[in-house]
């Protein structure tokens, strides 16, 4: 188990200061680490009123870099789970502590490529008592015991695999294939799961998001539609035009209210209204170069990490209008964005093979 060097380089609250060179506090002996990029000055982007403070989480064997893609948040385990990339890792993070717990059994590769992720683990989420984890270089969809931290099982996928998810009203694992389709699984008390259906999604699919309020699933054509998935019928029963100019990437829900956010890779956020029929509520822009969203339903904020070298924080309010509050600056070419349910963001530093703990500050939107 690695213990990440807590390192807050971001002022506080309300204050004005930092260090200029790059404020660290380590444990274990651990060196200083410089602010997240060496374009940014500690406390220059942040400002008297910073609405939040960013602590840096090496991760084993990622120094020479990793190629992110997915993060999510497990809250039975109550761990972050960070696909390792090419160190043939899935690594658990504990948003308290910051220490990491590797999962090996992975494949694993030399080489990092920036901008790449296609080696090793990539993609992962939480069932019920295991973890389910996408091998991208053997295209397997492997299960991991959440109390052993093995590898129990794997089974083969029909495409090159993306993202996975839980589906936990039927308790099936689904698996995004872009140019393939979405692949389901069922998933035995014994056993690898088993293919039960590959449902296909034109032009996609990109991105997945499940919104159990609702039964249904969303994901993106990479061309400026989402798509709803019923969830028991396994079949897209809405379409709706997103709004995006160029590709549409990334997408998050807010089941309560009812509403989807979609990432335009040029640059803007929509909010979709998923109770009518798409409806468009509202867009922001927001740094270029946007891929993964996600977002907080306690405190309805939406988080866009940007490859411009920042995190946006935005505000949605109870009509579904957004409002940026803030714009985090975080190195360039960032891949990856969960939130942890206790006022956290993470994201992935490929480049430095670690992730990034952004506390938002900013009060909850009404």
């Amino acid at each position: 188990m690695w213990r990440a060097s807590l390192v807050s380089w971001m002022s506080v609250l309300g204050a004005a200061g930092a260090c200029a060179q790059g404020c660290s506090s380590s444990s274990e002996g651990a060196a200083a680490i410089a602010p997240p990029d060496a374009g940014h000055e500690a406390g220059h982007e942040a400002g008297a009123d910073a609405g939040w403070a960013i602590s840096l989480v090496p991760l084993p064997g990622g120094a020479p870099g990793i190629g992110f893609d997915d993060l999510r948040y497990a809250p039975v385990l109550g761990q972050i789970l960070a696909p390792g990339g090419r160190t043939g890792n899935l690594d658990l993070v504990d948003p308290g502590t910051l220490a990491v717990k590797a999962i090996g059994g992975f494949s694993t590769s030399a080489t990092f490529t920036a901008g790449a992720h296609d080696s090793g683990c990539t993609s992962a989420d939480e069932g019920v008592g295991v973890l389910f984890a996408i091998d991208h270089e053997t295209q397997s969809l492997r299960v991991v015991d959440s109390s052993t931290k093995a590898v129990v099982s794997s089974t083969a996928l029909a495409g090159s695999p993306d993202y996975v998810r839980w589906v936990a009203a039927t308790g099936e694992a689904w698996v995004t294939e872009p140019g393939t389709g979405i692949e389901v699984f069922t998933v035995p008390a014994n056993g690898p799961p088993v293919h039960a259906a590959t449902i296909a999604v034109a032009g996609g699919p990109e991105g997945i998001v499940v919104d159990a309020t609702r039964g249904r699933v969303y994901t993106d054509a990479f061309a400026g539609q989402t798509f709803a998935i019923d969830i028991a019928q396994r079949a897209i029963v809405e379409t709706w035009s997103n709004g995006c100019s160029g590709l549409s990437l990334g997408v998050a829900v807010d089941p309560a209210r009812g509403f989807v956010f979609v990432a335009c890779q040029a640059g803007s956020v929509v909010v979709l209204d998923a109770a009518h029929g798409g409806t468009m509520l509202g867009m922001v822009a927001q740094g270029s170069g946007l891929d993964i969203l996600d977002y907080s339903p306690s405190l309805h904020h939406l988080y866009a990490p940007s490859k411009s070298g920042t995190l946006g924080i935005v505000a949605i309010s109870a009509a579904g209008a957004p409002t940026v509050l803030g714009a985090a600056p975080v190195p360039s070419a960032v891949q990856g964005v969960t939130t942890d349910g206790h006022g956290a963001v993470w994201i992935g530093d490929p480049a430095k093979g670690r992730i990034l703990r952004v506390e938002d500050r900013y009060p909850a939107s009404p």
